[in-house]
């Protein structure tokens, strides 16, 4: 299994990667949930251009990423599941769990301390949300995202497969949630029980501070019902509220260099 993982990482992300957005893409455009108020092909392609020099930046500060540290916890018998010895599938079960839960309270600690948040606001400054947002975060961010995840790992000692599933789920929830895509009403409120919806998180892209507040979660909907940061929709309805933030409203945002400016802007709420 190890040896699977090692040598089938970047292929298996990579081809999930693509896959699922194709998919949402093609949902996106059969069955949009909202119309776009910005230009698509701008924001589509500085979005992605910042995927890939995201992509490009952590492959150049971490030659062994999440996946690789999991291996040398396991084989040097850190962390507390290899500590406690706990069977492969019981870990690799509750490794998903916890890595799940690190996401939360960083994302929720992004939002709260304002060193960090003067990084990740760039993510809210993008005036509609589709499946390209899923991607757009500042290197500074995934840098950060990555050290923190990698010291989750180590502390959980969380199985090489579980850390690999985790990756691929973590990349295809954020997309998924970030779709501009149209849910029936009964299929929303069923899914909302298992796993974040894109209604559910569009709530959180709300120029409304009380609504951007809320529905932290990537993968997993329960920690913000469990920790109270959980609402159900947002006060304006979908169709008509406002994505992005109030002093971030100049489409200059939506470009690469402005996008990466962001952090050293003394502008924000």
């Amino acid at each position: 299994m190890n040896m699977f993982v090692i040598d089938n990482e970047l292929a298996v992300r990579f081809g999930c990667f693509i896959g699922i957005f194709i998919a949402m893409a093609a949902w996106e455009s059969v069955a949009p949930r909202r119309s776009l108020t910005a230009s698509k092909k701008v924001r589509w392609a500085n979005n992605l251009a910042m995927t890939l020099l995201n992509s490009a930046v952590i492959r150049l500060v971490f030659p062994a990423a999440a996946v690789a540290m999991a291996l040398i916890s396991e084989w040097s018998g850190w962390g507390i599941l290899n500590i406690l010895q706990v069977p492969a599938l019981t870990g690799g079960i509750l490794s998903l769990l916890l890595l799940d839960l690190a996401i939360y309270t960083q994302h929720l600690l992004f939002h709260r301390v304002k060193l960090f948040w003067s990084l990740h606001r760039m993510h809210h400054t993008d005036l509609d949300i589709d499946v390209t947002t899923g991607a757009r975060f500042h290197p500074v961010e995934i840098v950060l995202s990555m050290e923190i995840k990698i010291a989750a790992v180590i502390l959980i000692g969380a199985p090489a497969w579980s850390v690999l599933l985790f990756e691929v789920v973590l990349n295809a929830t954020s997309m998924f949630n970030h779709s501009n895509v149209r849910l029936p009403a009964f299929a929303d409120r069923i899914l909302r029980r298992l796993v974040v919806t894109p209604d559910m998180h569009r709530v959180h892209h709300s120029v409304i501070t009380t609504e951007m507040n809320s529905n932290f979660g990537f993968n997993f909907p329960w920690w913000d019902r469990l920790f109270g940061t959980y609402l159900d929709q947002p006060e304006k309805g979908h169709e008509e509220m406002t994505i992005g933030l109030a002093d971030f409203r100049d489409t200059k945002f939506l470009t690469l260099q402005w996008m990466l400016a962001v952090p050293f802007l003394k502008r924000g709420r």
